[in-house]
């Protein structure tokens, strides 16, 4: 256990419309809030606003954030909003001994050791292979891709921004979609129709090639009235959203060898998990002509712990990295 884990320490998981906190006092996750991100004008304010409520004993001498962006010589701005972090700033502000500042992904990748069978639920596939790769991916406010290396000294996180890889059709009617989307974004990457918007954008191009008449709608409304059954837009997108989810699963497991299982994360999917499992999702993760069998033996597993990243994150301060 690193020597920084025996004092408070705060842990954060900040993406692109949540922010969430929490303190890690002896090994144990306690006092977990919830703040908007657009509520506070950024990490720091967000910061004063959640240590406003604790007591004198429970204020962190550390702090582990996972940040929705990339992480650059300590620094970060949120991908999908308007936040930016510098850990020497942070330090400042709130005196902290240690700060370590990672892609949120990274820290459910750093999550995975620790989940148990209850945190997942599994969708097709064999038993995983403990010495090979795992590989994470999630829609939410936006596409997070990651994967964790196992070896010694508790093993390795490949940090990535895979989510931005271009979007590739499996047939004509995914073409037409990311043709007509095409004109919208020039470049559509995976995280385009992989995504809260991504569901929005899938909608809206099948409104569009189909001629169909339908009211704009936000993310969780398409979700409901696709799992409703009762809006054909919804439900086209709804499984075009679950079909190319397997594509892009099925990439990275092949370009990852990740045997070790593919996680998906995020807070999409483990709201509609009944649906899920019953999707193209699995099919299309192994449709891949001669790696068919292949892909048949790696396991697709939903994260349902409400909080893995927090897991992840008290991984790396009991390592002491």
């Amino acid at each position: 256990m690193g020597a920084s884990s025996r004092q408070p320490a705060l842990l954060a998981d900040i993406g692109g419309t949540n922010a969430r906190f929490a303190l890690l006092i002896e090994g144990e996750i306690t006092r977990e809030a919830s703040l908007l991100v657009a509520v506070h004008a950024g990490p720091r304010e967000a910061i004063e606003y959640f240590l406003s409520f604790l007591g004198e004993g429970e204020r962190p001498r550390h702090a582990a954030l996972a940040f929705a962006g990339p992480v650059e010589d300590g620094t970060a701005q949120l991908t999908n909003g308007a936040w930016e972090v510098s850990t020497a700033a942070l330090r400042q502000a709130f005196g902290f001994g240690t700060l370590r500042l990672i892609n949120d992904f990274a820290a459910l990748a750093w999550a995975l050791p620790a989940l148990g069978p209850a945190d997942v639920i599994a969708v097709g596939g064999g038993e995983a292979v403990a010495d090979r790769p795992s590989a994470v991916l999630g829609p939410g406010t936006g596409l997070g891709v990651t994967a964790f290396l196992p070896g010694r000294a508790g093993g390795q996180v490949l940090t990535t921004e895979g989510g931005h890889v271009t979007m590739a059709p499996a047939d004509r009617r995914e073409a037409a979609v990311l043709d007509r989307l095409r004109d919208d974004f020039g470049h559509v990457s995976a995280e385009r129709v992989l995504s809260g918007e991504g569901l929005e954008n899938l909608y809206g191009a099948v409104i569009a090639l189909d001629g169909l008449s339908a009211p704009a709608r936000r993310d969780s409304e398409i979700l409901k009235r696709g799992l409703a059954g009762d809006c054909p837009a919804s439900v086209a997108a709804l499984d075009l959203f679950c079909a190319m989810l397997g594509t892009v699963a099925g990439n990275l497991a092949l370009s990852l060898g990740a045997l070790g299982g593919v996680y998906i994360g995020g807070g999409i999917v483990p709201r509609f998990m009944e649906a899920f499992a019953a999707s193209r999702f699995r099919e299309r993760f192994e449709a891949k002509g001669r790696f068919r069998d292949y892909l048949a033996r790696v396991p697709t597993r939903v994260i349902v712990h409400p909080r893995p990243a927090f897991l992840g994150l008290r991984n790396l301060i009991e390592q002491g990295r």
